[in-house]
């Protein structure tokens, strides 16, 4: 039985986690730890100083502000985390990169195997197309998201400029009067009602569009890999780990 202490449960992801470990007897929440005031059937703490419970991985899904108490408690406690919170500034995603070096880290902007399997889909098409194609990424997510363009989004850029090697993100066009250049890769956000997640990557060359469209229809997609990747965490040695090494175990 693996033990999870929850960072930002009682948030709409923390509540779907929840869901999730209750529908399973191979996990069990053991704590909380939130900002906001509310009870649970486990103890829920404000911050992590406040933890005592026992735990084999803690599983985030947060706030960037909560990075540095997370991490400590993490390297404190020698205990792998599942990071699955978005919106992280360059020396927070280093923080991120440093802890790893002593514990496991499962870091991914999207936990959904759908979305990875989009993202492979999208190298495959920059490599065949990128040449003659110009690329764009839209995405949709519901009116109280806070971070803009999504994790998931710049993640599928990062891929595609794996296979584009002078790839440029552009955020905002109206800025400036000027023709595309080859070389962008434009990314554009969407917020309004309840959209749980879409992502379309737009190939677009003369005469043909080819476009490449994930759907989450609830944010169960997102806490079901959450959890997979917290059991998969808790017996790795320390290092970076995303959802391409969690697919490789389940389709080896």
């Amino acid at each position: 039985m693996v033990k999870i202490l929850l960072n930002g449960c009682l948030g709409k992801m923390g509540q779907a986690v929840e869901a999730c470990v209750n529908s399973r007897d191979d996990v069990v929440i053991t704590a909380g730890v939130d900002i906001a005031e509310g009870d649970r059937a486990y103890p829920v703490s404000k911050c992590f100083i406040d933890v005592h419970e026992q735990a084999d991985v803690i599983l985030d899904f947060s706030n960037p502000l909560v990075l540095d108490d997370m991490l400590s408690y993490a390297l404190e406690h020698k205990l792998p985390v599942v990071i699955c919170t978005t919106g992280y500034s360059e020396s927070q995603v280093q923080k991120i990169k440093d802890a790893s070096k002593i514990v496991p880290v499962f870091y991914s902007g999207n936990m959904s195997l759908g979305i990875n399997l989009l993202i492979e889909l999208s190298k495959l098409a920059t490599r065949v197309l990128s040449d003659s194609f110009d690329i764009e990424i839209l995405e949709k997510h519901h009116n109280q998201k806070l971070d803009a363009p999504s994790g998931t989004a710049i993640m599928i850029a990062d891929a595609i400029a794996e296979e584009k090697a002078d790839a440029q993100y552009v955020y905002d066009r109206h800025a400036y009067r000027k023709k595309r250049d080859k070389n962008e890769i434009g990314i554009h956000s969407v917020r309004g009602g309840t959209i749980v997640g879409e992502h379309e990557v737009i190939f677009a060359g003369h005469d043909e569009v080819v476009s490449i469209k994930h759907q989450a229809q609830s944010k169960g997609v997102f806490a079901s890999g959450a959890v997979n990747a917290a059991v998969y965490l808790t017996d790795k040695p320390a290092g970076m780990y995303n959802m391409g090494d969690l697919l490789s175990k389940s389709f080896s």
